[in-house]
Parts: structure tokens; C-alpha cells; sequence
């Protein structure tokens, strides 16, 4: 990632992501290290990039700087998310530095609370992989 991310307002996302059923599906393996590339998809709307991005992975050198971790861990600890911008590609900054299936679910979970959604109304597609 290039840069410091951008803070993202989940007001500022589209409509579609806070009703019906969005999934999201990554294209690039859990285990891929500390960023998953992925897209959220409802149908009839155009889809939107979105990534998962843990926050604490530091060798060979951190991935993030220290403000964004700590803003991160606590939102997390609050149960909520912090939305970032990273290349203009909506990011989910995510406690640790991978992602397992449950911090996956626990995630997107977190994303439907923040934009109005219920989050039984969210899927996920994972792959497998590095």
C-alpha cells in the first residue's frame, strides 16, 4: 500500500451496501499475509472494490504507522470498524497481522453494522492460499 490511508466515512458508500444481500468475495488467498484483496457485490450494483487490511504486521517493516494502529485497535475494542482509502480501494483496517475465517465473518459482520445492515445479510467467499 502506498501511503497513509484516507479515513472513510460509511455514510459516503453506496446505498446498496446498508440493504438486500452483499457478499464478499476475496481474490487472493487468507494466508496471503497482511493485505486481502476482495470485492462486495449485490446484485445490480456495481461492485466495489474492498480489502481487509490487518494492521500490526511489522517485519520486515510496519505496515502501518502507529496512529493508524492504535485508531484501529480502538475501534475494534469499541465493536466497531475503521474504514480506510488505501489507491482508492475501500479497506477494512483489521486488528493483527492475518486473517483467519473468523476475523473474516467478524470483519464484514462489522462493516454491516456500520453502514445499517444487518449482518446475517452478509456472505463471504473465501480462497484458500498465499
Amino acid at each position: 500500500m502506498s501511503g497513509a490511508p484516507e479515513e472513510v466515512d460509511p455514510f459516503d458508500l453506496p446505498d446498496w451496501l446498508g440493504s438486500g444481500q452483499v457478499s464478499w468475495s476475496a481474490e487472493s488467498g487468507l494466508h496471503a499475509g497482511h493485505r486481502v484483496t476482495g470485492v462486495l457485490v449485490n446484485d445490480g450494483a456495481e461492485p466495489l472494490p474492498c480489502d481487509l487490511f490487518a494492521v500490526d504486521e511489522a517485519y520486515p517493516s510496519p505496515v502501518a504507522e502507529d496512529s493508524t494502529r492504535m485508531a484501529t485497535h480502538q475501534a475494534w475494542r469499541h465493536g466497531q470498524i475503521r474504514l480506510a482509502a488505501y489507491d482508492g480501494r475501500l479497506t477494512l483496517l483489521v486488528p493483527g497481522t492475518g486473517f483467519t475465517a473468523d476475523l473474516v465473518l467478524d470483519a464484514l459482520g462489522r462493516l454491516a453494522k456500520a453502514v445499517g445492515a444487518r449482518p446475517e445479510c452478509y456472505a463471504a467467499h473465501l480462497r484458500i492460499g498465499g
